[in-house]
This record gives C-alpha cells, structure tokens and sequence, in this order.
C-alpha cells in the first residue's frame, strides 16, 4: 500500500521534510526553499487571538429531542412536534482565564448550544449560573478588567476585584452563587446551564410570552471544594476537559433536561421587580418550570481547534417564533457577541464548518471578505431587490414586537414595586445548609481578606449585612480573623 504523498499548500508534492535547502554542504539556507518558507510563515499564523472572556473552552456534537408539548407557546419549527431531533454542537468554558488558565478554578462557567434547525441557526448563549454581576452592559468592559490581569501585576488582584463589586452592590446576588458550594463545577457533566437572560417567544396566533431557560443535568449537581479544586488543577489543568472526552468516548452520553419558566407578556410590566434584571431570578413559586425536553451530547468534535475554538455563537441568531426581550444585557450582547467573531476569525466566520447551517441554508448578499468562499458570480447578483430570481424577504417577523415609549437618553432600567439588589442574595444565603453557609463565607473571606484598603472591605461588607444581618456578621467575623493573623 503507497504512502500518501506529502505536499505544499499549492498541492506540490515535498520532496525532502528533513533538511532545508542550502548553499552547499553546511552552507547558508536559501531563499528559495518555498516548503521551508511556507511551514515557518504557517506555523507563526497557527493561533488566531483568544477570547477576551470565555477563552478557555471544551465541547461536544449532540442532539436536542422535544418531549412536551409547547406550540401554545412558540411556533419554532425545532420545537413543533413531540419526538422531533435537532443537531447541536455545545461549547463549555470558564469565563475570566485565558486559554492556558485550569479548568477546575472558581469561576462562572458558559454554557453556549447551537442549535442547527430547519430554519437556520439558533444560538442560546448562556452560563451555569441563572444571574449574573450586573445588568447594563455599558459595565462589562469594567467588570472584566476589573477581574482580569492587573496591567502593573500581571495578574488578578483582590483588590481590582473586590473593589468593582463594592461599587456594584447589584452583583451580591452572582457572588453568593459564585462563593457557594457550586462555584466550581466537578465536571462540565454534572452542572446546569440557563440561558440567563430573559427571551421571547411567540406562538403562531401572534401572542407573545417571556422565558428563561433551565437545562438541569441528569448527572446530578457535583462540585468540588478549594481544596479540592486546588489540587486536581495542580494534577490535571484540562480536568474538565479530559472528563468530558474521555465520557463520551466511553459511550456515556451526558444529557440535561431543558425546561422553561413562561411569563405572559402583558405581566412584565406589572410584576413586582424587572422581570429582565440579569441579577434577579424569577420564583418558581410565581413560573413553575415546564419541561420542553432532552439534550444529549454524543460526539466528540474531531479538531478542537477547528471545531471549539473556531466555534462562533451570537443571541442574535434567533429563528421564527423565538426573539429577544428588552434585557439590557442580552441587548448588548446582541452585538457584542457577533461583533467578537468578526474580529478573531473573520467576516465570512459563518462559513465555516462548525458554524453554517445544517439543516438550512444560507442565502444572502453578503459578498467577499478574508476567506471568502461562498463562490457567487455570473448571474448570482448581488443586490435586492433583483429582477434575477435572488433571495427575497419573508414579511414574517421572526417575533412579536416590543412596544417602546418615552424619550431617548441614558436611563436606569425601570423601577418596580419590589426592586432591590440585595434580597434574592440573602434568599439564597437562608436556603442553604449550615454547613454550606460557613464554606460560603470562607471563600469570600479568603479574597476580600486580601483587599487593601479597609473602605472597599467596609463597602462590601455592607452589601452582605444588607442581604442578611447573619450573612454580613460572618463575613466580617471571618474577614476580621484573617487580617488579624
């Protein structure tokens, strides 16, 4: 049997990749050696910039299979009849590290699934976590660089951190999550994803409903402690992704079930706090969840690069019976999101093969670029309208509309009757275990500990005593014992 033939990047076969082209025996290297060229001016183009957030990731080829009924709700074809399967590639990875980071570190998690229906692709970016640090994204750029490498330091400084979250007492709520027993998933596996945002849906009579969607793992919830954490990342950096590979080649297939919580349009303006606040869970009390159906992950990406890191998700990728709300987070990242791929991997990233439709087909004006290859020409025009036959559009919005009134200007979001950054933090604190209570309160003391200046530590201290007078009493106990010793 022949050995298939080693070439260049123009199909010329090589023939010596073992010694470069030189003047002479032991002479200097020649200018001509195109393969020597080639591999050296490739190799130093292999990276392509990381994610400012979100940069270190793992992820899997799977399924979504609808096992309830919810076209009461939404007319997306993925989710029209019991039984019905769509492709999706999902992407895990932590937040604030950069690619080399370890995966077993305290720290949010996304949770971002494409879905590859029949009406195109449909992208639900979202985190194991169902609130977040704040609730306006002209804050992000902030928070991020406020949890990133300091630029003196050169890394993460308790007092970059602890100092944002003084100012932002909103983010009470996401530091009690993120301090709590499942502030370090175990595995990708044994964690939930929500979508985290408020979305819309609209079913074919027009009516339109909000949701929030949970994606609870039927692994069960495991986490593992500091201590545990700190010594499976000195062991194992890839932890989370090893487990996630090794499972599904094992032939043990992780799955969530994806329920939602749905709010009638016409109660958001009314209901006792923003309902579209990314700090703020809705009570199951007032939206009991409601099963939609079953994710199943069961293949591995064959190129981690190619397919992970190559990966492009958008929350503006909806499709017909799905929109957005008027989440003020979820509307930057509308952009931002879309806006990030364009920069790391090009215009024309939607052609690639991780991130084209599947089950649809992409038909557009969109012309040229870096790494062109949608080949139009001859009679393909491209402008629209044409009298040639090209794509036209649909006069179907894809979701009902949102009505908007008042004057332009940079508002605060809308104030409700119940509106308050502290109260669901200290809900969460009074749910949990006693035990539970005492490992939240280390871990938060360990960092705020290390702050510097006793204002910021006053400041955020505050924010703790306002969400439970038990809750704030620990935290300075415990903070106070550290700066003693």
């Amino acid at each position: 049997m022949s050995k298939r033939v080693l070439t260049t990047e123009s199909g010329a076969p090589v023939a010596d990749n073992q010694n470069s082209a030189t003047a002479g025996v032991g002479g200097p290297i020649l200018l001509q050696d195109q393969h020597l060229l080639e591999k050296l001016a490739r190799f130093n183009r292999e990276r392509i910039p990381e994610r400012v957030v979100h940069a270190r990731g793992s992820g899997a080829y799977g399924y979504f299979e609808v096992t309830d009924d919810v076209t009461g709700f939404t007319h997306a074809d993925f989710l029209s009849e019991i039984g019905k399967r769509t492709e999706v590639f999902l992407r895990f990875s932590t937040v604030a590290d950069n690619l080399g980071g370890a995966d077993a570190v305290r720290d949010p998690r996304g949770f971002a699934l494409k879905f590859y229906t029949e009406e195109g692709n449909y992208d639900l970016v979202g985190n194991n976590t169902p609130v977040f640090f704040i609730k306006d994204p002209i804050k992000f750029p902030d928070f991020i660089h406020s949890q990133k490498r300091d630029p003196f330091t050169g890394k993460q400084e308790p007092d970059n951190v602890w100092d944002f979250w003084a100012h932002a007492p909103e983010a009470t709520h996401q530091i009690t999550w993120l301090m709590g027993d499942r502030g370090i998933p175990a595995s990708y596996r044994h964690m939930n994803g929500y979508g985290s945002h408020t979305y819309q849906w609209t079913n074919a009579k027009g009516e339109a409903f909000f949701v929030k969607y949970h994606f609870k793992t039927n692994q069960g919830i495991r986490s593992l402690s500091s201590e545990q954490a700190a010594e499976i990342a000195g062991k194992d950096p890839n932890s989370h992704q090893t487990d996630l590979l090794q499972a599904i080649e094992r032939g043990v297939n992780p799955s969530w079930t994806l329920h939602v919580q749905i709010m009638p349009a016409s109660e958001a303006a009314d209901y006792r706090f923003n309902p579209f606040d990314l700090t703020k869970v809705w009570p199951h009390k007032d939206y009991p969840l409601q099963r939609v159906g079953r994710l199943v992950l069961d293949r591995n990406p064959d190129n981690v690069f190619a397919e992970v890191e190559q990966a492009a998700f958008s929350p503006n990728n909806f499709v017909p019976g799905i929109g957005p709300s008027p989440d003020k987070m979820l509307q930057g990242r509308l952009f931002a999101y879309a806006d990030a791929h364009r920069y790391r991997l090009g215009v024309n990233h939607t052609q690639l093969a991780v991130n084209a439709p599947r089950a649809a087909k992409a038909d557009n004006y969109g012309r040229d670029g870096l790494m062109a290859s949608n080949a139009y020409g001859r009679d393909r025009k491209n402008y629209e309208p044409n009298s040639y036959d090209g794509p036209a559009e649909t006069g179907q919005p894809l979701s009902a509309p949102l009505a908007v009134a008042g004057y332009t200007g940079t508002h605060a979001a809308p104030t409700h009757t119940k509106d308050d950054d502290f109260f669901q933090a200290g809900e969460l604190y009074r749910l949990m275990s006693e035990d539970e209570k005492s490992r939240l309160v280390a871990n938060i003391a360990g960092g705020l500990s290390q702050v510097s200046r006793d204002d910021v530590i006053e400041k955020n201290l505050a924010h703790f005593h306002a969400a439970d007078a038990d809750y704030g009493k620990r935290v300075a106990e415990a903070v106070r014992a550290l700066r003693e010793d």
